[in-house]
Order: structure tokens, then C-alpha cells, then sequence
């Protein structure tokens, strides 16, 4: 049968079925779901109408991730779906969608962090010798830089919440791109009230 975007072979609001007149046009055609997963980079390109080209993300495994208090987006991995709002089974399949939740690995964002504000960063990453090891390496700059680290320290402050996914070395984030449209799963890392809401939600949930 083929999968179709018409109206004409649905019901009218009274309830009338309507008289078929032509058949299915091709401007009217639907595709099937790409249902993409997480593993090894999988896209297929589609010729779409026009001549253009969509990339169908068939199995993905990074993408460019956004830390939008700090300004700063970078590459990371993927591992795993912890929540979505439509469908239960998409974090069950590990299907990645739009508007889903997942956790993504901690490391490029912990390593800016230290190099930028010279500080670390998680609880459990707070041990004497990590301090030290940091200091030691800011001792070597010249005094411009340790000046430029010091004024950086005043704004250096991490939601608690982030703080705790740090120590852990996961954190979770939300898919802004559609990865079964352009190929892609990139996102942003969830904080303040959006962060506690989708909390409640995952604990809930399990």
C-alpha cells in the first residue's frame, strides 16, 4: 500500500466516508520510521522531492552536546536513553529521537572546566592531590595568567546537581536535533529547573 500523508481516505467530520476521485500522488508520500539506535555511525542519505537529500540516522553514537551556562559545546559520547516522554519502549530500544533524554559522557566538559577555571570539578574529584596537581600547574604560568585564573574563579560555581552527575561521570541531556532527518544527535546538558523536573520524572518512572 505504500505510506500516505492525504486526507481524502479518512472520514469527513460528519462521519460521511468520500468518494475516492484520483488515486495517491507522490507529493503525498510518507516514509517509514528510521528508528535510530545507539551504536556504531550508521546514515543513509534519501533523495528527497526536489533533489534534496535528508540523512536518515539509522545508528549513532556521539554527537555535538551545548553547555549553555558556560557557553561551550563539545563532542561526546552517548550511552544511554533514560527517558522519553512519548513511549517507554524508545528508552527500552535505545532509540534516539527528538526531545529525548539521555546520558552522555562527562570527560570534554570536565576537562574544559579544569582548564579553563583551574579548578576540578565532582565531588569525588575534589582529593588533596587533584588540587594540588592543578595549583602546581598554574604556578608555572606567568603572573597575566594567574591573574586571568583568579578573576575566572569568582564566576567558577556549579549547580550542585551538575556537581553530583560530574562525580559520576554521566550527564544528562536533551536531543535538540531530529537524528532520522539530518543525520545527527546533538543537544544540550540539562540544568537548573528543567534539570530537577526531569528528575522527578526519571525517578518516577522507575
Amino acid at each position: 500500500m505504500g505510506i500516505s500523508r492525504d486526507w481524502r481516505h479518512k472520514r469527513s467530520h460528519t462521519g460521511a466516508r468520500r468518494v475516492q476521485y484520483r488515486k495517491k500522488r507522490k507529493f503525498e508520500l510518507g516514509r517509514p520510521p528510521a528508528n535510530t539506535k545507539l551504536g556504531g555511525k550508521r546514515v543513509h542519505a534519501v533523495r528527497t522531492r526536489g533533489g534534496n537529500t535528508k540523512f536518515r540516522g539509522l545508528r549513532l553514537e556521539a554527537g555535538n552536546y551545548s553547555w549553555g551556562s558556560e557557553g561551550v559545546t563539545r563532542k561526546t559520547r552517548i550511552l544511554t536513553v533514560v527517558y522519553n516522554a512519548t513511549n517507554n519502549e524508545l528508552v527500552r530500544t535505545n532509540t534516539l529521537v527528538k526531545g529525548a533524554i539521555v546520558q552522555i559522557d562527562a570527560t570534554p566538559f570536565r576537562q574544559w572546566y579544569e582548564n579553563h577555571y583551574a579548578l576540578p570539578i565532582g565531588k569525588k574529584k575534589l582529593v588533596t592531590s587533584k588540587a594540588e596537581e592543578i595549583a602546581a600547574a598554574v604556578a608555572q604560568k606567568s603572573k597575566s595568567v594567574q591573574k586571568k585564573f583568579e578573576a575566572r574563579k569568582a564566576n567558577a560555581a556549579v549547580d550542585p546537581l551538575l556537581d553530583d552527575q560530574f562525580s559520576a561521570g554521566r550527564l544528562y541531556a536533551v536531543i535538540a536535533s531530529r537524528p532520522g532527518q539530518s543525520g545527527r544527535c546533538d543537544g544540550y546538558i540539562l540544568e537548573g529547573k528543567e534539570l530537577e523536573f526531569y528528575l522527578k520524572k526519571i525517578k518516577s518512572r522507575k
